[in-house]
């Protein structure tokens, strides 16, 4: 097929095109660099331009007789999103909007969309499954929510097909070292903690070790970003004109803080100094997938189960480049 990837040059969108280069597709990368990296992109794949620009996203479609578009390109940062909801709305719906009337206008009826656990706020449920109520508790889950709708409204309307993957933490780095993790600011906790590690940063900040789980500290799911890129190019052949698809992505699996942080020492032999801070608002203490539906219908199963193979494959990028892909 040949795909365009919107927000391919970040972090979970540039592992997806590797998958999909892989798997024979050709693929090109729309991205505007703001936060994404050129150096991320296979050479000659690039098409610097804006999610806004209809008629530049229509264009660059029909001249490459794009099939199908995988889209990662949104604004992803929580704290942000509550600081600055505009930019999240703007970006991230009216954006999304946009590129869908620039699907249409270029006769695209097919796109894979990179959606989220936060639009499911505080879950009653631990592990989650995708029939949980949706309730996000801050924009950027909102958006997301929002732009869910709106493609269950294009299916019925004008017979889009689409899959809409909501993935729990996303973590880690390609397993042959070629492509990492690069934020500024940077928000993970397996990142932040490996700086501590390079001598970045003198230490952790927990957020509150008073949590209603086993050792105090929130629980997580990190799934893989090369399990995340392998399910985003499955779930292309499943899709369907006038259906979607929405399929939780993780490993079943939560790992706490503390147990994160030690699988960090491990895997670099530093003593990474931890202090205890306050709780941040709207965490919530437990969140992991559940995942059946993923294996059942896209054959799915994560590779990187264990968070400590996890973390050596993050360890392996960031000693190689301790300033991103500048270094």
């Amino acid at each position: 097929m040949k795909i365009l990837v919107t927000g391919g040059a970040g972090y979970v969108g540039s592992h997806a095109v590797k998958a999909l280069v892989a798997a024979g597709h050709e693929v090109w990368v729309y991205d505007n660099l703001s936060r994404g990296h050129q150096a991320a992109v296979p050479p000659g794949r690039l098409i610097v331009g804006e999610l806004a620009d209809r008629n530049h996203l229509a264009a660059v479609m029909r001249t490459r007789k794009i099939d199908a578009v995988m889209h990662f390109a949104a604004l992803a940062y929580v704290g942000e999103s509550v600081e600055k909801p505009e930019l999240y709305y703007r970006n991230n719906v009216v954006g999304t909007l946009v590129l869908l009337e620039a699907m249409r206008a270029a006769d695209v009826s097919q796109i894979v969309f990179s959606s989220t656990t936060a639009t499911y706020g505080v879950p009653q449920r631990v592990p989650t499954p995708e029939d949980e109520p949706q309730r996000p508790v801050n924009p950027y889950g909102f958006t997301k929510f929002v732009i869910e709708r709106v493609l269950d409204d294009y299916a019925q309307a004008h017979g889009l097909a689409f899959a809409a993957l909501r993935y729990f933490n996303a973590a880690g780095c390609s397993a042959d070292g070629t492509l990492g993790e690069d934020h500024d600011p940077e928000t993970h906790l397996i990142p932040i903690t490996l700086q501590v590690a390079l001598g970045q940063r003198p230490q952790i900040t927990i957020f509150g070790d008073d949590w209603p789980t086993p050792d105090g500290t929130c629980v997580r799911d990190y799934v893989h970003v090369d399990d995340l890129a392998a399910a985003h190019a499955a779930a292309l052949a499943h899709l369907r004109p006038g259906r979607g698809l929405k399929l939780n992505l993780g490993t079943g699996r939560g790992h706490s803080v503390r147990e994160v942080v030690e699988a960090c020492r491990k895997a670099t032999g530093h003593v990474i100094p931890c202090q205890v801070g306050p709780r941040r608002p709207g965490d919530p203490p437990m969140l992991v997938a559940d995942a059946s539906a993923a294996k059942r219908i896209l054959g799915w199963s994560p590779r990187f189960v264990m968070i400590e193979s996890i973390v050596e494959t993050a360890w392996r990028w960031h000693k190689a480049h301790p300033r991103g892909y500048s270094s």
